[in-house]
């Protein structure tokens, strides 16, 4: 629904997806894995937008791992919860969307951040939240 915001509004939209996909584009990178919620891997809005506007090609674990990530998102981390094994789980999918061609991924949802930092991967991680939060004040600043 950006989109239909943006044409209501007179200011700028800062749209996620777009901040996040010239942070990935800026380190040459072209295949990218998005980790979120259910909503956030499955729907369009967010990486079909990475696709159109941007070339980019997004993978998604597979459905189990997928329902894996959504519920270490809404079960643990939106209420505090943070479980060695839940990130052994989201480094173990990570480390399959490298094996097949991931050379980023990322942290499309707020509270991953919580569970896997840089040091956990050996691809860049992307951590939406940050980098939505940088453009902000970029932005401002400028």
């Amino acid at each position: 629904m950006a989109e239909d915001v943006q044409n209501h509004i007179t200011i700028p939209l800062l749209h996620i997806a777009d901040v996040t996909a010239d942070k990935i584009k800026s380190r040459g990178m072209k295949t990218v894995a998005l980790l979120g919620t259910r909503f956030t891997m499955e729907e369009d809005f967010y990486k079909g937008r990475l696709t159109r506007n941007y070339g980019l090609e997004v993978m998604l674990p597979p459905t189990d791992e997928m329902q894996v990530v959504h519920d270490v998102i809404y079960n643990e981390l939106c209420v505090g919860k943070i479980r060695e094994s839940s990130k052994k789980q989201y480094v173990d999918i990570m480390e399959r969307l490298m094996e097949n061609g991931a050379e980023g991924i990322i942290l499309g949802c707020t509270e991953i951040g919580l569970l896997v930092q840089d040091q956990d991967c050996r691809v860049p991680l992307f951590d939406t939240t940050r980098i939505h939060a940088e453009a902000a004040v970029e932005y401002a600043l400028a």
